[in-house]
């Protein structure tokens, strides 16, 4: 395989939000995109979109829910003979209650698509980047991975998985001409916040802290992506409370985590 006259970008999670935004500032910055998530038809108008900026489009529908869909996508990747420059990890599912009423195959996905695709994808598609001796990687976290989060407990968790992988595998990876920068943005204004049923919670409805646009989080994550940054919180407030989270008493940080996911009618 060769390397594309282009820098070749996949984009998982592409259909909305982040993801979608991420896509356009790699058009806008001469990249070709794979564009990979579930559902086609938001794809669809996005690739229009990105085309219209000079780049070119693949789409590869693709449910990272399902065992196997990380290793399958990287196969149909390998058999379309596209190599791949830069990963976003961005596909990502969330959930919102009690974990003890939860939905097991909720609980089961979010594992899934959270942290086994998301590593498995990093796992497969770094390597040949190390060979080539160059390549950048971004994880999507949040500022939810910096402390334990009541009501949201599996989805905080995963997403402290994510920090703690992204952070380990950028210091292996030094000197290798790969980079990962792990992006953590705070409350943001996009569909998954419903998908999640987190937009009822104080966290979005209390005021307490701004919700930033998808846009606005793409942007500082794609600087970053280029500067080869490490961690990346997207915004000021949300580095000055994701600071205090950890130095907070931890019943604390419990109490003030559990207020904020509650939900508020």
């Amino acid at each position: 395989m060769k390397s594309n006259p282009r820098p070749l970008a996949l984009v998982t999670g592409a259909s909305s939000g982040i993801g979608a935004d991420l896509a356009r500032e790699l058009a806008k910055d001469g990249h070709d995109l794979v564009l990979s998530a579930r559902r086609i038809e938001p794809m669809q108008a996005l690739a229009e979109e990105l085309k219209g900026l000079g780049a070119g489009c693949t789409i590869i529908a693709s449910d990272l829910s399902k065992h196997g869909a990380a290793a399958a996508l990287v196969r149909e990747l390998e058999t379309r003979g596209m190599v791949i420059d830069v990963l976003i990890n961005n596909a990502g599912l969330g959930d919102n209650g009690r974990f003890d009423q939860s939905d097991p195959l909720r609980v089961s996905e979010m594992l899934q698509v959270n942290i086994v695709a998301l590593t498995e994808l990093t796992r497969l598609l770094v390597p040949p980047m190390v060979a080539r001796g160059k390549g950048r990687v971004m994880l999507l976290a949040s500022t939810a991975a910096f402390q334990p989060g009541p009501q949201m407990a599996v989805y905080c968790a995963t997403k402290a998985y994510v920090l703690s992988f992204g952070e380990a595998i950028a210091f292996e990876l030094k000197r290798t001409g790969v980079t990962v920068t792990t992006l953590c943005p705070g409350a943001t204004a996009t569909e998954f916040s419903r998908v999640a049923r987190a937009g009822c919670s104080a966290l979005f409805k209390g005021g307490l802290v701004p919700v930033m646009s998808a846009s606005e989080v793409a942007r500082i994550g794609y600087q970053s992506l280029k500067a080869g940054r490490g961690v990346v919180i997207a915004g000021l407030l949300n580095r000055i409370m994701s600071t205090s989270s950890r130095l907070s008493p931890a019943p604390v940080t419990l109490r003030i985590a559990n207020w904020m996911m509650s939900s508020r009618k």
